[in-house]
């Protein structure tokens, strides 16, 4: 094998070091978006639930002319 097909498999390697480096870190941050997304979720679920409730509850009274 010579100098130059070394050379041009060592850049291959270096390419594909970075690329894989790069896709990593993409899929780190989009875990941590995963993360945060989930907790807004269950945020927003629980005060559904709650204001489900509420209405539930309000259509349950009886008026007060009753």
């Amino acid at each position: 094998m010579d100098a130059t097909a070394l050379e041009r498999i060592e850049l291959r390697i270096a390419y594909l070091e970075r690329a894989n480096q790069e896709l990593s870190d993409i899929v780190y941050r989009q875990q941590l978006e995963i993360e945060t997304l989930r907790s807004q979720m269950t945020v927003w679920q629980q005060r559904l639930d709650a204001w489900t409730t509420e209405q539930a509850t309000a259509a349950d009274e009886r008026p007060p002319h009753y």
